[in-house]
C-alpha cells in the first residue's frame, strides 16, 4: 500500500470516513413540524415520564460512542487525540458495516484519566454505549473499571477485551487441531500491556492455570520480586519463575502469543518450543516472527498473525461490532466476562462449521475448511454477525445484566435484515420451513453442494432430507468434506426395496402415453424420476436437484432447478420436466417473488414478513 493511496483515499469527495445519515423524511412542512418543533415536543414529554423511552424514539440503542484520548493509537504511540481522529473513524465505519450500529467518534483532549471518566460519564443519556479505544495502560484499566462501576450503559475497551476473545477463539481450535489439554499448556507472552494483560486474564477463565502463563516487558519476564515497581494489574502475573529472558521462557512453552514488536522472537526461540507449538505473533504491522520463519524451524507448529495476508488472521473486528450489535440489543447495562466468553465460544465453534462458496471465493479460495490454517471465522463471513450477537445477547440475558428477554429466533431473523432485505426474506422463509418441516429428496444425493445441503437442512430443523445415490460413494463424498450424515437417509434408486411399488404407480400413470413397464423400470434408475415417484407417492414432499442450496444459513442466495413443488400430487409428479426458477427473485419493481409451493407459480412476497402476497386469479 502507497502513501498517496491511504492519504487520497481519506481525502478524497467528502473529507474523512463518516457521516450522520437521517432516518425520517423531511421533504415538506408537514415533516418539519413533526422532526422539530412543535411535533418534537411529544416524545420529549415521554421520555421526561419514563425515560426508558428513550430507546422508543431516539436513536440512543443503536448508538455507540468510541472514544479515545489518543495516548496509545495502534503502534504509533502518543500522537494525541486529533491525530488519532482517523482511527476513531474508521472504527465508526466498522461499526456501521459490519454490525448496522452508528457512531459518534470523540476524541478526549486530555491525557488525565478522570478527564476521560467525567467526559463518558456525561454521554450516558446520549448513547447506548460506550468503547473506549487507544488509551495507554495502565490508565485504561482504571477508566474502563470505573466506568464500568458507575454506568448503567455498556462500556468495553477494545485493544484489552478485542485480542482475547478473537486468540481465545483461536487458542481452543488450536489445542483441539494439536491434542492438548488447556490445564496442562504452558503461555508465554511478549508484551504486558493492556492487551496482553485482559488476554491473559482471559486465557485464564478459558483454562490456563494463571501458575503456566508468563509475561515479558522490556525488562524481560515479570517475576515475583523483580527490582521495580509494577503495577497491580502487571503484578497479577508475577510468576515464581527462574526464567529471566523471553529466550528461557519459551524453552519448553506451548503456546507464544505476541502483543509487542516486530522482531521480539526468533526462529532459534521457536525451535526450543514444546512439541506441536501454537504461535500467535499478533503484532501489526509486522508481527514478532514471520509465519515462514517459523515453519523454517518448526513444521509442525500452527500460526496466527494480526495482518490479513497470512491465514489465521486475529482480527478485533471480528469481536466488537458484534458483541456491542448483541450488548444493545439485550440492553445490557454491561458487557461481563460471561459475554466476552460467549463471543469467544460462538466464534470458536463457527470455525467448525461449513464455509460457504461465497466466503471463500471473496478470500480468492476454492475450498476452506477447520484446520491449522482456518482457526477461526473471517472478517467477511456474514455469519459471524448471525452467531456472535444472540450469543453474547443470550449471555446478557443469562447473568441477569440485560433490559430486553431474547427471543432467539426472532432474533435471527431481524439480524438477518441487516445483512440485507433479500437475506431478511429468506429467513422469514427459513422460519415457515421451521414451523411446518417436510420430508425432502434430493436425487442427485451425491453431490458434495447437496449433501452439505442437507446437513444444514437437519441443524436448522427445516425438515428431514433423504439423499438418492450409492450408499458407499455417499457415505465417501461426505467423510471427504467432514459432513456428518446423523439423521440424513440415504436411499439407493438401483437397490432399493421400493423399486418395484414405484415402478407399478410411474407405469399405471403414464402407460396410455406408451411407457411399459420394463421401460418404467429402467427410468427409476435416474434418481430425478424415482425422487418425483416418491413425492407423488407421498413418501416425501418435496424432491429438488442440486441448485436447491436455499440452505439456508444458509449459504447465499441461488438459483436452482426445482424437481417437485411440496404438495403437487397425481400425474404430474411424476413428470421429468423440471421447473427453473429463482428461490427468491428480485422483480424489476424493486419487490420479491418466490415460487409458492401451493400453487407451483412465482408470486410476490411481502419483503417484511416473508409471507407470499394475496394474488387475485381470474
Amino acid at each position: 500500500m502507497k502513501r498517496e493511496d491511504a492519504l487520497e483515499y481519506h481525502s478524497s469527495g467528502r473529507p474523512g470516513k463518516i457521516a450522520v445519515v437521517p432516518t425520517k423524511p423531511l421533504n415538506n412542512q408537514r415533516d418539519l413540524a413533526l422532526a422539530y418543533s412543535p411535533g418534537v415536543a411529544l416524545p420529549c414529554l415521554e421520555i421526561e415520564s419514563n425515560p426508558e423511552d428513550a430507546y422508543k424514539y431516539t436513536a440512543k440503542g443503536n448508538l455507540v460512542a468510541v472514544v479515545t484520548n489518543g495516548t496509545a493509537v495502534l503502534g504509533l504511540g502518543n500522537i494525541g487525540a486529533l491525530a488519532g481522529k482517523p482511527v476513531m473513524e474508521g472504527k465508526g465505519n466498522l461499526f456501521k458495516q459490519f454490525a448496522d450500529l452508528d457512531v459518534f467518534d470523540l476524541e478526549v483532549g486530555s491525557e488525565n484519566p478522570d478527564d476521560v471518566i467525567r467526559f463518558c460519564q456525561l454521554l450516558e443519556p446520549t448513547v447506548g454505549g460506550i468503547n473506549l479505544e487507544d488509551i495507554r495502560a495502565p490508565d485504561c484499566f482504571y477508566i474502563e473499571e470505573t466506568l464500568r462501576k458507575t454506568m448503567k450503559i455498556p462500556v468495553f475497551h477494545d485493544d484489552q477485551h478485542g485480542t482475547a476473545i478473537i486468540s481465545g477463539a483461536a487458542l481452543l481450535n488450536a489445542l483441539e487441531i494439536v491434542g492438548k489439554k488447556i490445564e496442562k499448556i504452558r503461555v508465554v507472552f511478549s508484551g504486558a500491556g493492556a492487551a496482553a494483560i485482559s488476554t491473559a486474564e482471559h486465557y485464564v477463565r478459558l483454562g490456563v492455570p494463571r501458575e503456566n502463563i508468563l509475561l515479558t516487558d522490556r525488562q524481560g519476564v515479570v517475576y515475583e520480586g523483580r527490582p521495580g515497581e509494577l503495577d497491580p494489574y502487571k503484578a497479577k502475573f508475577a510468576a515464581n519463575t527462574k526464567a529471566r529472558t523471553i529466550a528461557d521462557a519459551l524453552n519448553g512453552a506451548d503456546v507464544f502469543v505476541g502483543l509487542s514488536v516486530a522482531g521480539a522472537i526468533n526462529g532459534e526461540m521457536v525451535a526450543k518450543m514444546a512439541k506441536k507449538p501454537i504461535v500467535f505473533a499478533l503484532a501489526n504491522p509486522e508481527p514478532e516472527i514471520l509465519p515462514d520463519q517459523v515453519r523454517a524451524v518448526r513444521s509442525d507448529a500452527v500460526i496466527a498473525t494480526g495482518r490479513s495476508d497470512f491465514a489465521n488472521q486475529v482480527n478485533n473486528v471480528l469481536g466488537f461490532p458484534f458483541i456491542f450489535r448483541g450488548a444493545l440489543d439485550a440492553r445490557a447495562t454491561q458487557v461481563n466476562e460471561e459475554m466476552k466468553m460467549a463471543a469467544t465460544r460462538a466464534l470458536a465453534a463457527l470455525a467448525k462449521e461449513d464455509v460457504p462458496e461465497s466466503v471463500s471465493r471473496l478470500y480468492g479460495l476454492r475450498s476452506v475448511k477447520f484446520g491449522p490454517d482456518y482457526l477461526i471465522p473471517f472478517p467477511f463471513d456474514p455469519r459471524v454477525l448471525l452467531w456472535v450477537a444472540p450469543a453474547v445477547a443470550w449471555a446478557a440475558v443469562a447473568s441477569g445484566v440485560a433490559k430486553e428477554m431474547i427471543d432467539l429466533e426472532n432474533y435471527r431473523e431481524q439480524l438477518e435484515a441487516r445483512l440485507g432485505r433479500a437475506r431478511g426474506i429468506m429467513r422469514g422463509i427459513i422460519n415457515r420451513a421451521v414451523r411446518d418441516p417436510k420430508r425432502i429428496v434430493f436425487p442427485e444425493g451425491e453431490e458434495p453442494k447437496i449433501i452439505r445441503a442437507a446437513r444444514v437442512i437437519v441443524d436448522e430443523g427445516m425438515g428431514s432430507p433423504i439423499l438418492l445415490g450409492q450408499r458407499e460413494t455417499i457415505e465417501r463424498i461426505a467423510a471427504e468434506n467432514h459432513i456428518s450424515l446423523r439423521d440424513i437417509a440415504v436411499d439407493d434408486p438401483a437397490k432399493s426395496e421400493k423399486r418395484d411399488k414405484y415402478a407399478d404407480y410411474l407405469w399405471q400413470r403414464r402407460q396410455r402415453k406408451g411407457l411399459s413397464h420394463g421401460e418404467a423400470h429402467q427410468l427409476l434408475f435416474n434418481g430425478n424420476y424415482f425422487g418425483s415417484v416418491m413425492v407423488a407417492c407421498g413418501v416425501a414432499a418435496l424432491a429438488a436437484s442440486v441448485y436447491l442450496v436455499v440452505v439456508l444459513e444458509i449459504l447465499k442466495l441461488r438459483r436452482f432447478r426445482l424437481r417437485q413443488l411440496a404438495g403437487l400430487r397425481g400425474p404430474a409428479a411424476a413428470e421429468p420436466d423440471q421447473v427453473d426458477a429463482g428461490v427468491v427473485r428480485e422483480l424489476e419493481t424493486g419487490s420479491f417473488a418466490a415460487l409458492n409451493p401451493d400453487t407451483g407459480e412465482l408470486e410476490p412476497i411481502d419483503p417484511d414478513t416473508g409471507e407470499f402476497e394475496a394474488v387475485e386469479r381470474g
